[in-house]
């Protein structure tokens, strides 16, 4: 049975050139004239999409979209609003609109669009693959209420084409979740094209956004086409948008409000179906008061916002995500899935985790290298409340006295690290000193370190000591 699209709009012109293109796209199609009239095909007929006009002669069309919203929430809906009135556009999209459509309507827009809606509704083949079989997957497991809300967000932003500014502290997964939001959605085939905005030069930024042609500048020895064009059909996630330049917001405004780009060096405008994620772990509303964020491109990227939470507000997470990251970490390792006894789980759940999941990752890869046999302690954490060392480890008084003063740097300090760069400098200063203590003899230095030779060997490698 053919697809069967219900259009609504007053005026008979609109409506035949609608249902025109969609007949020749092989789909079915009712036009409706106003809200009533659409209320009524609803209640006869099922429909996989629902186009319709934002001015109706009996009311508007975001009252439609949230009909639809309350009685039928599996359709999508797109409406067509006048050129220029974003403002109305960006509320219907708060109020659950697939997507939306400027007049004139583009036809070859319209067509992506109305494909894009379809796929919504089509079965995913078991190869497509899941958010649950990514490796990074782990990372969205938790039980807490807060994730099982984080969780149906996702997913009912995955139904739509809004723009979504994703927060969360550093190391809570919002890359992840904006691959799931690309995964579950009707763009899941297309390429996901994550790019992290504070690790490109300023100067090469419009390059690589945009792309180059030949020669428009030295350097430029061949067409590129850029990240918008490389994502194009897909989803652009532009992570650390905070730390674009004025320069480059007003630019990247302009692609979003005209949906096409312009290469350097080239006069052409090429048209763009790319949905744009967005993520910070910096306060953008509180950018925008200071200057340093604009507030139009704000509201073009803030549309929708998703809030992750830390893992210090779903400390109930904890054991089940520790057991998934071990489990992975191990195989990654060849090793046998270690055991994390009871004490261990209680000074992860005691811990604040400044760094999130991706902190506690690191701490347990560590714990699993540094680790006897077949369990794993809270004394193998080597978490930083704990001094960084521990009394049961043979290690010098001399030593431990040094790991402590160092793992306790004075509180309010205004010099302190990064906390990964702080826990391996405190673990290099350890092992180089044990490693002197004992004349550079490695089985030597294990042994008075508590660890294995291989475990040793393992914290050399990753430390660059060898």
């Amino acid at each position: 049975m053919k697809p069967r699209i219900l259009v609504v709009d007053d005026e008979p012109d609109i409506c035949e050139l609608l249902q025109l293109t969609l007949e020749r796209m092989h789909l079915e199609s009712d036009a409706a004239g106003s809200l009533q009239e659409a209320r009524d095909y609803l209640g006869q007929n099922a429909y996989h999409l629902c186009l319709s006009d934002m001015r109706l002669p009996d009311g508007e069309g975001i009252e439609l979209v949230r009909y639809l919203q309350k009685n039928y929430p599996m359709i999508p809906v797109a409406v067509i609003t006048a050129h220029g009135n974003m403002d109305m556009a960006i509320e219907t999209l708060k109020a659950g609109a697939f997507d939306f459509l400027t007049k004139p309507v583009d036809l070859n827009q319209l067509r992506n669009m109305v494909r894009a809606a379809l796929r919504l509704s089509e079965p995913r083949s078991v190869n497509k693959g899941s958010p649950r079989t990514e490796p990074s997957a782990s990372l969205m497991i938790g039980n807490s209420p807060a994730m099982q809300q984080a969780r149906s967000m996702i997913m009912k932003l995955a139904r739509n084409q809004a723009p979504v500014y994703i927060h969360g502290e550093s190391g809570t997964g919002k890359e992840l979740a904006a691959k799931m939001i690309h995964l579950n959605g009707s763009r899941a085939e297309a390429p996901f094209i994550p790019v992290n905005c504070g690790a490109i030069p300023e100067a090469l930024m419009e390059s690589e956004f945009f792309g180059h042609k030949k020669g428009s500048f030295t350097g430029a020895v061949s067409d590129k086409k850029g990240l918008f064009l490389a994502a194009q059909g897909g989803t652009l996630f532009l992570d650390e948008i905070a730390d674009l330049p004025l320069s480059m917001q007003v630019k990247l405004l302009r692609v979003i409000q005209e949906k096409s780009v312009r290469a350097v060096g080239s006069e052409e405008e090429v048209p763009v179906d790319v949905r744009i994620l967005s993520a910070s772990h910096k306060d953008l509303q509180q950018m925008v008061q200071e200057g340093s964020f604009r507030q139009d491109l704000y509201y073009r990227l803030n549309v929708i916002e998703l809030d992750l939470p830390s893992l210090r507000d779903r400390r109930e997470d904890i054991p089940l995500l520790a057991e998934s990251l071990l489990e992975r970490l191990a195989e990654q390792q060849g090793m046998a899935v270690p055991v994390l006894e009871a004490s261990a789980i209680r000074a992860l759940q005691g811990y604040d985790f400044p760094g999130n999941v991706r902190e506690l990752e690191n701490i347990l890869e560590r714990a699993l290298a540094m680790s006897e046999g077949a369990r794993i302690t809270a004394a193998d954490l080597l978490l930083p409340d704990q001094d960084g060392i521990h009394d049961t480890s043979p290690v010098t008084a001399q030593a431990a006295e040094t790991t402590a003063i160092k793992a306790n740097p004075t509180p309010g300090s205004d010099r302190m690290p990064p906390l990964e760069d702080y826990l391996e400098d405190t673990e290099r200063r350890l092992i180089t000193q044990v490693l002197e203590e004992a004349h550079y003899n490695k089985t030597a230095a294990a042994k008075r370190l508590g660890i294995s030779l291989n475990a040793l060997r393992y914290r050399l490698r990753k430390l660059g000591m060898e």
